[in-house]
């Protein structure tokens, strides 16, 4: 019974210890823990902001102000505080790249690692459409996605900016499977006549999921990117206070560039985006030491 017991015991405290290394490994990290920490001030924005803070209203006769104590960022061309709407807008901007690093992640893996590991006639089609999708230019391309879909949701915009970005991490990612393929517990698990769905999930990714969190970093960095490129040419219509949002309205209602009092309406967004691809850089330089089994002690 003693030894039943230790034996139903032991996942949950692996699972325990898997989490608290994790963290740990993370924080002992200096440059991952300033990653870490900046990344939660930006997530604690996006959860709490629409919570305590309501969309500002515009106030025509304060328009273009620079910082005061009523308005620590000044106001916008319509009166409206220009930090409600960075806090606000930290929700919509963190949604689009989330779902945009979800989709276009979960894409390259189901592709990478099907064409990689069954090989044959399966990798050989799935290759073709990879090298293609991978050939095409991508940002004229999701320029006219945003123009024939319609932008209305974070979650449509994600999916705007993920249909072409998945193709270079799935070649990655194929060639992570072609290595591992033929490890000695991959051929042990065949022979015990384990599935394919559980050999992927148990042996597979657990030995390549370091490389994609790397990669689901590095796709919401470029998918803010990608979204303020969009929003600054005017192709997405895309509703909220979305960092974009701001930095084309600065630029082309307020003249912001121009001298007039909407510079800190301009580089507050622009401020931000920076700070949060600096904290993704940061904490993505301690993710391989904290996933990947290989690097364990």
């Amino acid at each position: 019974m003693m030894k039943h017991a230790q034996q139903t015991k032991t996942p949950g405290l692996q699972k325990t210890n898997g989490v608290k290394y994790f963290f740990h490994s993370i924080w002992k990290n200096k440059m991952s823990r300033s990653g870490l920490i900046i990344l939660i001030l930006f997530l604690a924005m996006a959860i709490l902001g629409p919570l305590f803070l309501t969309p500002p209203q515009a106030d025509y006769l304060h328009r273009l102000q620079g910082p005061s104590a009523q308005h620590l960022l000044g106001t916008d061309y319509a009166g409206k505080d220009t930090l409600v709407q960075l806090i606000l807008g930290a929700k919509d901007v963190l949604l689009v790249a989330f779902f945009a690093g979800v989709i276009s992640v979960t894409i390259a893996c189901i592709v990478g690692v099907v064409s990689g590991l069954l090989g044959g006639k399966v990798d050989a089609v799935l290759s073709l459409i990879t090298n293609v999708v991978v050939t095409i230019p991508s940002f004229p391309i999701t320029m006219v996605l945003s123009m024939i879909i319609s932008v209305s949701n974070p979650l449509m915009f994600g999916l705007v900016l993920s249909i072409q970005s998945w193709a270079g991490l799935a070649k990655a990612i194929r060639s992570q499977v072609l290595i591992i393929k033929n490890k000695e517990f991959i051929e042990a698990s065949r022979i015990l006549g384990i599935s394919t769905f559980n050999i992927i999930v148990n042996d597979v990714i657990p030995n390549i999921i370091s490389y994609i969190a790397v990669n689901f970093i590095s796709m919401m960095k470029e998918a803010i990117m990608a979204a303020v490129g969009l929003m600054y040419l005017g192709l997405v219509p895309f509703q909220g206070n979305h960092w974009g949002m701001m930095i084309q309205l600065s630029l082309t209602v307020s003249g912001a560039m121009m001298g007039s009092g909407a510079i800190f309406y301009f580089l507050a967004p622009v401020f931000c985006i920076i700070l949060f691809q600096l904290g993704c850089y940061l904490f993505a330089t301690g993710l391989d030491e904290a996933l990947n089994p290989r690097l364990r002690t």
